[in-house]
C-alpha cells in the first residue's frame, strides 16, 4: 500500500471481525469490562496520520465521554453519526489496553 494505492477494507470483513472479537471478550469477561483509567492522550486529526512530522500538540480525551456519545446514539435514532466510529475506536482501545483496565501500581 502507498499513497497512490489506498487500502480497501470491506465493511463485511470488519463486521465479522467485530463479532468474533466481541464474542471472545464476552467469553473472557462476561457482561462487561471495567475501565480504571478514563483519560488518555489524543493527537489532533490533522497530525495523526502525518508520520513525517512529530505532533506538536496533544490533547486529552476521556473514555467516559466517548462512551457517552455512543450511548446517546443508541438512545436517539435521529442523531446522525459523525465521529462515532472514532469514539467507538477510543472505547475499544481502552478495553484492549491492560493499563486502562486496571490501575498501574
Amino acid at each position: 500500500m502507498n499513497e497512490t494505492n489506498p487500502l480497501f477494507i470491506s465493511v463485511l470483513e470488519l463486521r465479522v471481525l467485530c463479532d468474533r472479537l466481541l464474542k471472545h471478550l464476552s467469553e473472557v469477561e462476561g457482561e462487561g469490562v471495567q475501565i480504571e483509567r478514563d483519560y488518555f492522550w489524543s493527537i489532533p486529526d490533522e497530525d495523526l496520520y502525518d508520520v513525517y512530522s512529530e505532533p506538536e500538540t496533544f490533547t486529552v480525551g476521556q473514555v467516559s465521554e466517548s462512551i457517552g456519545h455512543l450511548r446517546a446514539l443508541l438512545a436517539d435514532e435521529s442523531i446522525r453519526p459523525t465521529r462515532h466510529i472514532v469514539w467507538l475506536a477510543e472505547v475499544l482501545r481502552a478495553i484492549g489496553t491492560p493499563a486502562a483496565r486496571r490501575a498501574i501500581e
